[in-house]
């Protein structure tokens, strides 16, 4: 054998073959399977999962359990007596010097079947979005094409079964590859996040010897930022929900014989609702905004560089303006809110009736922000509604109440708000995240696209982990942002799946040393 020859065989033995990255393997994997891969995510989406029927959830809860089975985690459901399960499970990688928390709730909002153009547990392929004329197809037979545009249709396609339709074919793919992820791996699988998770934290107790070796959470929950780009959150608003009603006369009165005479209830609380609120949309409770806790440093330079939306957002809602402008969205939704989520006194329409009605009744819906306490916002709003002149009581009034005090107003709930949360930037373990995840938003959706939101409008139970368990946590949003969240005909556009994959297993693979 010629001796150059030689060298270069010996060369190109001694030269070791590049390992493929998680997201590599992870890939090859879904892009040969992915005709399965949505098959499966469609039998997941039809299985109900209202957390009220117990049934349906506890069938739910058990298939999630069984899939997380075979992908190689110990799982099992852990139980309260009247609770919705939890889906716990473990995969522990030997030598691992480090831990992620995953939580998904795979329970959903309840539905209206008739509210929807097909039913919401018959999944139904469409070839893109109903709105831009999209037309139903039937699901692909494996090794045909599966095209990213198509959209899955039924409830919980966003919210929030796809982190789930998408951990199973990573780890599956890990699995196959002979690829263990670099952390080790905690599930927590919430059936009642729609209904206030208010079991969690009794799970939590129960699994508290595993939790405590949780290094960082994940929350796989949550749709893309609204200009369509991927973001990272990391954190979230609080929610409260207070009853507001006032009195007039102890029945309902002929509007001709007592008009101009008994109390309108109607006008009396439209006052007092818009004593609350000023035009512009500022809260004009007594120190609502005083207990906001700042944006640190990492966290108003994310503010400063998210897209710019709003405009568009306007002309999409039809809106000429919006409360609080020049602030943005992603500006108002780090203050705490008030908002009227609906008012009843008599009727309307065709059932309108010549009647002055004997209660009014409005409904607040309160979003909290870092550094609110539930207790006391719901006293900030108590000791308003007693300044503008009314006595307020918890109970309907007794004669003897209704006769001594002219302005009555019964406040009821609010005692079991949801407190909000927010893990800082700059925390080591978020940092590496950030890194990671942009590697894969760069990947899906081009250099530079992930955003960083330092909140998100919605709700979770962060900060039982954040602020109870004492973890960093940030959340990791899949969905699409058009993905009808809550609504009817709820949907998931396939190349968000995809992005899912390969974030996941991204995330799963950062190396030990990064931390």
């Amino acid at each position: 054998m010629r001796s150059w020859v030689f060298a270069v065989i010996v060369g190109a033995l001694a030269t070791p073959v590049a390992a493929q990255s998680g997201a590599e393997i992870a890939g090859e994997y879904r892009r040969a399977h992915e005709a399965e891969i949505l098959r499966e995510f469609a039998d997941l989406l039809s299985y109900p999962n209202r957390a009220s029927d117990r049934e349906d959830i506890y069938r739910a809860a058990t298939y999630v359990r069984d899939r997380l089975r075979e992908v190689g985690a110990q799982s099992e459901l852990l139980e309260i007596e009247g609770a919705a399960p939890l889906v716990y499970g473990e995969l522990l990688v030997p030598g691992a010097e480090r831990t992620l928390g995953i939580y998904v709730h795979y329970d959903g909002q309840p539905v209206d079947p008739s509210n929807w153009t097909h039913p919401p547990f018959e999944p139904t392929l469409y070839s893109a979005s109903m709105e831009g004329g999209g037309t139903v197809l039937t699901l692909p037979e494996p090794g045909e094409p599966v095209d990213p545009e198509w959209r899955l249709y039924a409830r919980s396609a966003g919210d929030d079964k796809a982190p789930i339709a998408a951990i199973l074919p990573v780890l599956r793919a890990f699995r196959e590859g002979g690829l263990s992820p670099s952390s080790n791996l905690i599930f927590f699988l919430d059936g009642e996040e729609e209904a206030g998770s208010e079991h969690l934290g009794e799970y939590m107790e129960m699994r508290a010897d595993r939790l405590a070796d949780v290094d960082v959470w994940l929350f796989f929950d949550g749709p893309a930022h609204q200009s369509g780009r991927p973001q990272l959150t990391f954190g979230v608003r609080g929610a409260m929900g207070m009853e507001v009603t006032v009195y007039g006369a102890t029945r309902n009165l002929h509007s001709g014989h007592y008009g101009n005479w008994t109390p309108d209830t109607g006008s009396v609380l439209a006052r007092l609702l818009a004593s609350m609120k000023d035009d512009t949309g500022r809260v004009l409770v007594d120190g609502w905004y005083d207990t906001v806790e700042s944006l640190g440093a990492e966290e108003r330079a994310a503010l400063e560089a998210m897209p710019p939306i709003d405009e568009e957002l306007k002309r999409e809602l039809g809106l000429a303006w919006t409360e609080g402008e020049p602030e943005t969205l992603s500006e108002r939704i780090l203050i705490p809110a008030l908002n009227i989520r609906g008012i009843t006194s008599g009727n309307t329409g065709e059932l309108a009736r010549n009647v002055i009605p004997n209660t009014a009744v409005a409904s607040l819906g309160i979003r909290l922000v870092k550094g609110n306490e539930p207790g006391h916002m719901r006293q900030l709003v108590v000791d308003h509604i007693e300044r503008q002149g009314f006595h307020v009581v918890s109970e309907d009034p007794d004669m003897e109440t209704r006769l001594r005090y002219r302005r009555i107003a019964k406040v009821t709930g609010g005692h079991d708000g949801s407190p909000a949360a927010r893990t800082e930037m700059s925390n080591p373990y978020v940092q590496e995240i950030i890194s990671a995840a942009s590697a894969a938003a760069d990947r899906a959706f081009g250099p530079g696209s992930l955003v960083l939101a330092p909140g998100l409008g919605g709700t979770l139970p962060l900060y039982l982990f954040t602020d109870v368990a004492g973890k960093p946590a940030l959340n990791v949003p899949v969905a699409n942002h058009d993905n009808n969240q809550h609504a009817p005909d709820e949907n998931l556009r396939i190349a968000n799946l995809w992005y899912a994959i390969d974030l996941y297993a991204a995330l799963l693979t950062i190396p030990e040393t990064v931390f």
